[in-house]
């Protein structure tokens, strides 16, 4: 059995920040304490020294698409190459999603979403599983679905045209079953009624400049609106994915203002693009949906960041390489996503933590802890307690760099933050106590990746 024993770092929990020894037995933390003598732990035992890094637990993102087969193509980040881009963004753990294949149960679809991810992820996976129709049975389905380890499903409000619209009817019938369940309702909250209407009524063209226009932030609004409103009168929660606006936002305080339970994850790209960057040759690089707003939508969603509104920042990580993307100038066939996930630790970082606006700790409840609370992944994972997974990621917080082409991992072969210069770096990251990433050297092994069997989401509890 591995024994790691990292030395005078910086511990952050979502909590607190201390200075203090943390003992690593297999894959397990097994002590913390101010010190650990070396005549206290076993001669073989790996010294990690971390003075003047922050050592924190390993990142989560909950929102992310590796090898997505959509629109007769497969966006460029398989899930070798998603484990590889995590690790460099000290991500141990990300939340991907099953489609919802309609000739097999909600169970089924999960299953073979699992065996695809297990042959080829180096690091941890949960899942969210797509609904996007409603049948007799679906309940029992949903209980095999926890039985499973999948607690959280993810519908949509929009793309009707493709099958993945929930008409209103069946929405009432499946929260009732998913409250039954304790199933957390994940939202893509855009309203299609109204995104038609506008496209029906739209006398202009269809440039990526378009897809603001088309794809309006009053949609977002309606649609968070009327899930809360449905949400409340079923007495169950409701997670937001991807907000983007700050309309959107207003949905989320009205509905909370009136009591409801509400969860709700952004972006980096909502908090800190906007939709000047869909003018010009490369505007096809910055499509995806909910599309970029405006600078004001940014700082408005900053604030409310600041202000703790949101629960979760996530990436919705879904990356086309740049000859995927510029394939297309028309915003209704370029392939929409941007990758992210590599690059949302030293982002957030620099736009929070570097700036003073929030802690580190706090930065920690955003990427790491609540995540893994709010999708039943607590205390196994988003957390430095003993008992917990070794997922660890050594981070210093004053290394200066450029995100760019060279510098991130992505098959997409590039960032949508092309030149952002930015504070803070994951120096090394373990997964439950195997070093995967260190030095800028990768480590990692496809198949070694476990699916997490998630429990009860924090909100039922």
């Amino acid at each position: 059995m591995n024994t790691i024993l990292i030395r005078d770092g910086l511990l952050v929990e979502s909590d607190r920040s201390w200075k203090s020894d943390l003992l690593i037995e297999g894959e397990k933390i097994v002590r913390i304490a101010p010190r650990i003598g070396l005549e206290e732990v076993p001669a073989d035992t790996e010294v990690v020294e971390a003075d003047g890094l922050c050592v924190m637990p390993g990142l989560i993102d909950a929102h992310t698409h590796y090898h997505l087969v959509s629109r007769g193509t497969v966006t460029a980040d398989s899930f070798v190459e998603g484990s590889k881009l995590a690790a460099f963004g000290g991500v141990t753990t990300v939340i991907d999603f099953a489609d919802h294949d309609k000739t097999r149960t909600l169970a089924d679809s999960a299953k073979a979403r699992i065996e695809a991810m297990s042959k080829g992820m180096a690091i941890d996976f949960a899942l969210h599983q797509g609904v996007y129709g409603m049948h007799g049975g679906i309940e029992a389905e949903l209980q095999d679905l926890v039985k499973l380890g999948v607690t959280t499903i993810k519908i949509f409000t929009t793309y009707k045209n493709v099958g993945y619209l929930i008409e209103i009817d069946g929405l009432r019938e499946l929260f009732s079953a998913c409250k039954r369940c304790n199933i957390m309702v994940s939202a893509h909250c855009e309203d299609d009624t109204l995104i038609e209407e506008t496209n029906a009524n739209h006398t202009g063209g269809h440039t990526p400049a378009d897809h603001a226009v088309l794809r309006p932030a009053e949609a977002e609004y309606r649609a968070i609106k009327y899930l809360g409103t449905l949400a409340g009168e079923v007495g169950m929660p409701l997670y937001v994915v991807h907000l983007s606006s700050a309309r959107g936002l207003d949905a989320v305080r009205e509905l909370r203002g009136a009591g409801i339970q509400v969860l709700v994850e952004t972006t980096p790209h909502y908090l800190l693009l906007d939709a000047s960057r869909l003018a010009g040759p490369e505007g096809p690089l910055y499509v995806m949906t909910p599309p970029l707003r405006t600078e004001q939508d940014n700082r408005i969603l900053q604030d409310a960041l600041v202000a703790k509104e949101f629960q979760v920042v996530a990436t919705d990580h879904c990356s086309f390489t740049r000859e995927q993307k510029l394939a297309s100038d028309d915003c209704r066939t370029i392939f929409p996503g941007i990758p992210g996930t590599e690059e949302m630790l030293p982002l957030i970082h620099t736009f929070a933590v570097a700036s003073s606006r929030l802690s580190l700790s706090q930065l920690v409840r955003l990427l790491s802890t609540t995540p893994a609370k709010a999708f039943g992944l607590y205390p196994r994972k988003g957390s430095l307690q003993v008992g917990s997974d070794a997922d660890i990621v050594l981070f210093d917080p004053e290394c200066m760099w450029t995100l760019d082409a060279s510098s991130i991992h992505s098959a997409a072969g590039y960032t949508p933050y092309e030149g952002f210069k930015v504070a803070g770096k994951a120096i090394m990251t373990y997964l439950r106590g195997r070093l995967v990433m260190g030095d800028d050297v990768y480590l990692g092994k496809p198949g070694e990746g476990k699916f997490l069997v998630a429990g009860t989401p924090s909100a039922y509890l």
